[in-house]
């Protein structure tokens, strides 16, 4: 009797995904919210919008693309999409967008924001986490989310989902190196503050000390956290307060916390 083959972890399923989405020329965009808000972004390059006879009603103006109506029950095969993917009978081929330098982002104004703000990651990998802090940095101000090309989310379908639309108005800046960018945003005068456990100072604390200044908060993956360089680069690594003796949040959650905390400042 022949030996079955392993059934692969989502987790590894999702990172090869990631992997071929990061070499891809092109990407599919797919649900109703990040779909539109492709449709009505300028900027973006698009190639191919196939939808459902439904979904091209609630979708509104196509601004000029012309659809390719196909049939539900084959809508998965169509586009080529993971059969679990919440499309609501909507995907948009698109190319990645281009946000410029890293200076481009990192000192162009955000309308509403107290004070010049970023978000970096170490080695946040899930898609699903990079949407949800795209569309709080939107919410909160933040000029750019910046992250290293290389084990890092990648622009895709499940992270534009996710972003419900911030993925189209908010910087997502991948660079090839993230201790050179965060040394380069030192330079800019931006303050460097990790988020972690072992940090020394409660956040709140930290944000009132650097009232006015310009701050990039960094934070690492779940598990692993930042790496070393990473921690070592920055200039203040301070905690997010917990009410009970134990307490922890998902990196997105933190990041939300964060970007609140270093608004109100």
């Amino acid at each position: 009797m022949a030996e079955r083959t392993p059934k692969k972890p989502t987790w590894v399923i999702d990172k090869e995904r990631a992997r071929r989405a990061s070499a891809a020329e092109t990407v599919w965009l797919f649900g109703l919210h990040a779909v539109r808000d492709a449709l009505a972004n300028p900027a973006r390059e698009k190639m191919r919008l196939v939808v459902t006879q439904n979904a091209v009603t609630r979708l509104g103006d196509l601004h000029g693309m012309e659809p390719e109506i196909t049939d539900p029950r084959i809508f998965d095969k169509t586009v080529g999409l993971a059969a679990e993917s919440v499309h609501q009978g909507a995907a948009l081929e698109v190319k990645p967008l281009k946000w410029g330098s890293l200076s481009e982002v990192a000192l162009r104004e955000a309308p509403g924001a107290t004070r010049p703000l970023l978000v970096a990651l170490d080695r946040v990998t899930d898609p699903h986490n990079v949407g949800a802090i795209l569309r709080s940095a939107e919410v909160f101000g933040a000029r750019a989310v910046i992250a290293p090309a290389r084990h890092s989310a990648p622009e895709t379908g499940a992270l534009a989902k996710t972003a419900s639309g911030a993925l189209e108005r908010q910087p997502y800046l991948r660079v090839p190196n993230l201790a050179e960018a965060l040394t380069q945003l030192k330079n800019m005068g931006f303050i460097l503050v990790g988020l972690d456990g072992t940090g020394d100072v409660p956040l709140p604390d930290l944000m009132e000390r650097l009232s006015g200044r310009a701050i990039c908060l960094v934070l690492g993956a779940e598990g692993p956290g930042m790496r070393e360089l990473t921690m070592k680069t920055c200039d203040h690594v301070a905690r997010v307060p917990f009410a009970a003796d134990f307490g922890s949040l998902n990196v997105s959650n933190a990041a939300a916390v964060a970007l609140y905390a270093a608004g109100r400042a």
